[in-house]
């Protein structure tokens, strides 16, 4: 890959999450991809924007998941004008009925 374009570098770790068939390889490929505070980080937003969508008001957010109220105003912003990343990924989740 020889285009230094970062959203070509984008595109491609994308395509590179597309290619990932179980669970399993995807935590592989992202522990070796970030560091484990990253991760945790990541985790924790996406916990976020499911107690969000499930109407938790910021502090019980903030308590349960350690987010400043910034960082999950943040979110709340991305699941009301984002790109619906956030809301795609909740919905598949809850229809294959995980937390």
């Amino acid at each position: 890959m020889e285009n230094h374009n970062p959203e070509e570098l984008l595109k491609y770790l994308c395509q590179g999450f597309m290619t990932l068939q179980t669970p399993e390889e995807c935590l592989y490929f992202l522990q070796d991809l970030c560091t484990a505070s990253e991760l945790q980080e990541m985790s924790r937003r996406l916990h976020a924007a499911k107690m969000l969508k499930d109407n938790y008001i910021y502090s019980e957010i903030a308590v349960q998941t350690g987010l400043s109220t910034a960082t999950i105003s943040r979110v709340n912003r991305c699941l009301k004008y984002g790109n619906e990343g956030y809301i795609k990924v909740l919905e598949r989740l809850d229809r294959r009925g995980r937390r």
